[in-house]
């Protein structure tokens, strides 16, 4: 039995004809853009594809295509109202044709977009990788290192070619204050697909530098949100939040933050902000150190005082003390001169009384006085006669009596008696061989 069989062009023209029967108007559809393509002509190729929702696995593939005429509108539509570029890896909402072709197979003709859905699912992403670095802990990292309090060398990520690169070094280098700053470029990509590679390239090379550099800035001369699309990214953000030394940003967007500038250390809007981030921590430190010298010398100051007064109060209590102790020593010392005093009276009387007694008895025993009591002197030669034994037969003695003096001479002992002397007292004739007349 001969079988029937339809021809490949038949079958295709049969589901041409069945999905225009199925599909007679325009439909919305969600995916994500997997690759895209303009050609020279202006048409843009697409591949659209849906993921399972928890995971990268592809449960679907289809073709599409923007011709030039709609793309030429849809494309800046779509960017203006975004600040996304139409590209691969951000999902879109558009209204579609499905259109199947016998020879091109099944192919759908994008004639709408809707931008608020890709906004919403950015928003969506965005959150989800500020989740992902919260959960894996490393969110506020760089934020807590403390920043140097001296600021001065610094490594700059940016393009070189950039005007906010070269408005940060004219703020930087001819501040008011004439601080002096050193700073090196470390060249990156700013826009674009390579953005994220260039800056994880330049961090990379930086950290080699870590105990050099005080800090890092990142800075852009502004742009769209569709330029600053690559800041909003998680390898990136992972790569700031985790950096050793403190991360200034000045992407130049004083909107909405992107990844970066939310984990960075300090979110500076633009990059002549960023240069008087640094002036300003320079002079609230030259600041503070005017302070802390004020406050030095008045705390000397006040110290001296204080010292002062306590040396005054020691002194002034020592010169009591000496006064006093001089008082009640002078008073020692006047009644020291007052016994003094009356000890050398008392010692002068009684020597003058010593004195009068002993001339009281000089006087006693002066021989004038004797005389008038009715002693007499014998002398020999002018010498006073002391022994009976000095005088010979013929010398010639003188008898001194109060009122004169009496000559004789020795005679011989036979021409006298002799007389017997009472009882107790010598005898006058103590050498009986000579008398005196």
């Amino acid at each position: 039995m001969e079988k029937e069989a339809l021809g490949l062009f038949e079958l295709n023209r049969q589901i041409r004809l069945r999905i225009q029967s199925g599909f007679p108007e325009s439909i919305w559809l969600v995916a994500e853009i997997s690759d895209l393509s303009v050609n020279r002509n202006g048409h843009c190729y697409l591949e659209l594809i849906e993921k399972e929702p928890d995971g990268d696995k592809i449960l679907a593939r289809s073709r599409a295509t923007i011709w030039a005429s709609a793309y030429r509108m849809l494309r800046p539509y779509f960017e203006s109202a975004t600040g996304q570029e139409l590209t691969a890896g951000i999902e879109i909402m558009v209204r579609v044709d499905v259109e199947f072709h016998e020879l091109y197979s099944i192919n759908l003709n994008i004639r709408d977009i809707e931008p608020s859905f890709t906004v919403g699912d950015l928003a969506r992403k965005r959150r989800l990788i500020i989740q992902k670095l919260e959960e894996a802990g490393v969110f506020g990292m760089n934020k807590e290192l403390e920043m140097p309090l001296v600021p001065q060398k610094i490594a700059i990520i940016s393009s070189p070619t950039a005007a906010g690169f070269g408005d940060f070094n004219v703020q930087l280098s001819k501040n008011p204050f004439g601080y002096i700053f050193y700073t090196h470029l470390f060249p990156a990509v700013m826009q674009g697909e390579e953005t994220v590679g260039s800056i994880i390239a330049a961090l990379d090379t930086i950290a080699g530098y870590e105990n050099f550099f005080d800090a890092v800035v990142i800075i852009r001369g502004g742009g769209s949100k569709l330029d600053l699309s690559s800041f909003d990214n998680f390898d990136l953000g992972l790569n700031v939040a985790q950096f050793p030394l403190p991360v200034i940003t000045g992407i130049g967007h004083e909107q909405d933050d992107s990844i970066i500038d939310l984990v960075a250390h300090t979110r500076c809007k633009t990059p002549t902000a960023v240069a008087e981030f640094h002036i300003g921590q320079m002079a609230d430190f030259e600041t503070r150190l005017d302070e802390s010298v004020e406050l030095t010398v008045n705390t000397v100051k006040s110290f001296l005082a204080d010292e002062r007064s306590t040396i005054a109060r020691i002194m002034e209590g020592m010169r009591l003390r000496v006064k006093g102790y001089t008082g009640y020593r002078e008073l020692e010392l006047n009644q020291v001169l007052v016994r003094a005093k009356s000890s050398v009276t008392q010692y002068f009387r009684t020597c003058r009384e010593t004195l009068s007694r002993f001339e009281q008895i000089s006087a006693l025993k002066d021989p004038v006085n004797l005389l008038k009591m009715g002693y007499s002197i014998t002398l020999k030669d002018g010498k006073p006669l002391k022994s009976v034994r000095e005088i010979h037969e013929g010398d010639q003695l003188t008898t001194v009596v109060a009122d004169g003096k009496v000559a004789s001479s020795v005679l011989p002992a036979k021409a006298f008696p002799v007389i017997p002397a009472k009882a107790g007292t010598p005898s006058l004739n103590a050498n009986p061989d000579q008398r005196t007349i």
